[in-house]
């Protein structure tokens, strides 16, 4: 009986001891586990900052492309300008008026090839025809531009000053049937016509202003 008792006694104290083992070998695997999970938390802490790291320095790189291609906007824009700036400044040299003679006659001239183109400024009251008592008088001050011979033709007009003219249909030379009738030269002044003028080519502007004989 005793005996039993001591047997059942070891046995109890063995399993207590087991029990205490196996308690110590679980908690360094609960230990470990923690350990784990915390070295994997920091590791995708540690990605995430380089993934974040990698997109600013994506960024930084890219905007001075940007920047790059607005200053080649930038550029493209200024050479027009300077373009345009330079066409401008080629009749710089040359003043309004003599400008708008030769325009006049560039866009209305019969004859573009000429030796001289005259000038004349006529004032408001002057007769249209002076050999013919019956004429009118214009009623603008007006110019007329024309050539050393008939077949280079007349252009006479009154400018605006707004980039057109009213042309009036005068011959250069009248063709002597007089008296033509009052109603003959009030016709022309009322199918006076108001027309636009075109800048032109610059170059053959500027060969026209070049042939100029302005009468004083």
């Amino acid at each position: 009986m005793k005996k039993g008792l001591i047997i059942t006694t070891i046995i109890f104290i063995a399993a207590l001891s087991l029990i205490a083992c196996s308690n110590d070998t679980e908690q360094p695997d609960e230990v470990d586990k923690e350990d784990m999970n915390q070295a994997e938390e920091a590791q995708e802490y540690t990605e995430e900052n380089d993934l974040e790291k990698e997109e600013n320095q994506s960024k930084i790189t890219s905007e001075p492309e940007e920047s790059d291609s607005e200053q080649s906007d930038s550029s493209k824009t200024t050479s027009k300008e300077n373009h345009s700036s330079e066409k401008t400044n080629e009749l710089s040299d040359f003043s309004s008026e003599e400008i708008e003679y030769a325009r006049v006659w560039l866009q209305f001239g019969a004859n573009q090839d000429m030796e001289n183109l005259h000038v004349k400024h006529i004032g408001a009251g002057t007769s249209l025809n002076p050999d013919d008592d019956t004429s009118i008088d214009y009623p603008e001050d007006v110019i007329q531009l024309s050539g050393d011979r008939l077949v280079d033709g007349v252009v006479t007009y009154s400018g605006n000053g707004d980039g057109t003219i009213n042309d009036y249909k005068i011959p250069k030379r009248w063709d002597g049937k007089n008296p033509a009738g009052k109603e003959t030269y009030k016709e022309i002044i009322d199918n006076t016509k108001q027309m636009y003028i075109h800048p032109g080519d610059d170059e053959k502007v500027k060969s026209l202003i070049k042939i100029l004989e302005i009468e004083q």
